[in-house]
């Protein structure tokens, strides 16, 4: 009788401890990943915690503005919060609301706008000549120039960070 019980448990263990290694997720958690558009190469991947801070800046070159988009890893999601046009000449940006910003971004001149809330889980970003697309993931900046030359995209992806992505998947 305690054998059986004793190998019942057992298995109820293994099965548990094999479901979270192989599909369970972290409440919190969040896979980012970016790879080449087209080829499929991993840029780069690593497990945010709920609320981390990604940054996303480039050069708008048809406004000659410096962009900032500030991100925060959510259940699975990447949230655009902020964004900020700036004058190259440092002059402050005035802030607009939410509801403004489409139309800022497709219209020119400095702003900034916080609380936006626009979350999403895949976004494609073409590098082109002058922008100087760049991600900062904690200490860690990712050129995207560098990685797939002009004209190249890179798909940013977001997902729940699974146990083994966590463990083992992330740089």
């Amino acid at each position: 009788m305690k054998t059986r019980t004793f190998r019942l448990t057992g298995i109820l263990l293994l099965s548990g401890l094999l479901g979270l290694l192989l599909g369970g997720n972290f409440k919190d958690g969040t896979w980012l990943e970016l790879t080449e558009d087209g080829t499929g190469r991993r840029v780069s991947a690593v497990a945010l915690k709920d609320g981390e801070e990604v940054l996303l800046t480039w050069r708008n070159s048809l406004f000659n503005l410096e962009v900032t988009e500030v991100f925060h890893a959510r259940r699975g999601q990447m949230v655009l919060d902020q964004v900020t046009f700036a004058d190259p000449q440092g002059h402050p940006p005035p802030v607009v609301g939410p509801a403004e910003v489409e139309d800022y971004y497709h219209t020119g001149g400095p702003f900034t706008a916080r609380g936006l809330g626009r979350p999403f889980t895949r976004v494609v970003h073409r590098v082109g000549e002058i922008g100087n697309p760049r991600l900062k993931i904690g200490n860690r900046w990712v050129a995207f120039k560098e990685e797939v030359g002009f004209g190249g995209g890179v798909v940013l992806t977001a997902t729940p960070a699974g146990f083994l992505k966590t463990v083992l998947g992330g740089h």
